[in-house]
């Protein structure tokens, strides 16, 4: 069943869906300095558009999660893409930084709910080791983002300058919009959508805001994606402004380590098998804590090499691929009954977490590469000890679980 060509399938539709924001992160990201000087606004500034797209994909997920569960999962995805085009369009004709901050929050919104719905819709078909499967098989389709965004941007950059970026994600949501009207079949039954509709959605997070065992799972997952997120706000000044690199050869640096991620996933199925999926979580949780250490201890002794910071983050990018996509399975395997409100919280709190570290990280930037690492080694520190604390239980390989609705579904 899971290496049938409808799992496949299945998974290149959500991945591609999932990337279509993620996208505007990361082709994005090389056009920075160049908005910067365009639009007369220093690095804060610059940032701070980054910033409020992530607190708004926050922020956007708990709406479009709770739709989906009342109204099925494709009727908000329609209405998020929809969302983000219009708002994509807005950015490309900004003419000062505030208003690009402000239309940069509302393509946020829309993005959210190509965030939060393909994972509740993994968790409508299945669970167990298949679950994760889907899962990493989703996130290497949607590796097509960090691998090859800041490669396009950087070209559309030097072909039309940086507002081609955004006349480029427009059209990339159009496309999904297009591709869920001839591949995404509704996964929500109507008889769970009417119950969701007949509950209180305020109740519902409630309860799983009073779940300690998923919150800690959701922040696990969350502090090792918040060492990326200070990676993504910072490295393109590091490695640009301090070491010198073309914005093309920056997207390449970028591209591997992002390789490395999305790689490394797609062993999360047989390890999860053979080892079980929380052991596995917190096995690799540890080991990035541990190699980020390193990371920090170099530069804090005052070391500067480029390659000390591609290589020991190539490894710590492929340790993250093994714990994110795990517990987020995990997060959500006893939930469902509302598995888009699940998902919706998880991707929020996750987002909360990278946006506060990221804001911390902020506070201390100075364009070199200290202060983005210390914050990247302090998520994967805080990640580690969360692993600890809700995975220590767990030893057993989950069995896969068959295909269709589950239990609680």
């Amino acid at each position: 069943m899971s290496s049938s060509p409808r799992f496949f399938r299945l998974a290149l539709v959500l991945g591609l869906l999932s990337a279509v924001g993620p996208f505007a992160i990361d082709m994005y990201l090389p056009a920075l300095p160049a908005i910067g000087a365009s639009l007369g606004a220093g690095i804060g500034a610059v940032q701070a558009s980054l910033t409020v797209f992530f607190v708004a994909l926050a922020a956007g997920q708990m709406v479009f999660g709770s739709l989906s569960d009342r109204f099925g999962r494709n009727p908000p995805l329609y209405a998020g893409l929809a969302l983000f085009a219009l708002a994509s369009v807005g950015c490309a004709l900004a003419t000062d930084i505030h208003t690009l901050v402000a239309l940069r929050f509302i393509q946020g919104l829309g993005a959210a709910a190509g965030m939060a719905i393909p994972r509740a819709v993994v968790r409508d078909l299945h669970t167990g080791t298949d679950a994760a499967r889907l899962m990493s098989l989703l996130m290497l389709v949607f590796s097509v983002s960090p691998i090859l965004a800041p490669l396009a941007g950087s070209l559309a950059i030097a072909l039309a300058g940086w507002r081609s970026v955004f006349w480029a994600v427009a059209v990339a949501a159009l496309a999904g919009m297009a591709l869920m009207a001839t591949s995404l079949a509704e996964t929500r039954q109507p008889a769970d959508r009417r119950a969701a509709a007949q509950g209180n959605a305020a109740a519902v997070y409630g309860a799983l805001l009073r779940d300690r065992h998923y919150l800690g799972l959701v922040f696990t997952g969350g502090f090792a994606m918040a060492g990326f997120f200070v990676y993504l706000a910072n490295s393109s000044f590091v490695m640009i402004d301090h070491y010198g690199l073309s914005p093309a050869t920056y997207s390449v640096a970028f591209g591997v380590n992002a390789a490395a991620f999305f790689g490394a996933s797609q062993l999360n199925g047989p390890l999860g098998e053979r080892f079980g999926l929380a052991p596995l979580a917190r096995g690799a949780a540890t080991a990035c804590a541990a190699v980020m250490g390193a990371m920090l201890l170099y530069y804090a002794a005052g070391g500067d090499r480029l390659v000390v910071l591609l290589v020991l983050y190539f490894i710590a990018s492929g340790l993250m691929g093994l714990v994110i996509p795990t517990t987020s399975v995990l997060a959500l395997e006893e939930h469902g009954a509302h598995a888009g409100a699940a998902s919706a919280l998880l991707g929020t709190l996750q987002m909360a977490a990278g946006t506060l570290m990221m804001a911390v990280v902020g506070l201390f930037t100075d364009g070199r590469p200290l202060p983005m690492v210390a914050g990247m080694a302090a998520g994967a520190w805080i990640a580690a000890a969360l692993a600890w604390g809700s995975l220590r239980h767990s030893a057993r390989p989950a069995a896969p679980a068959p295909r269709g609705r589950q239990s609680g579904a």
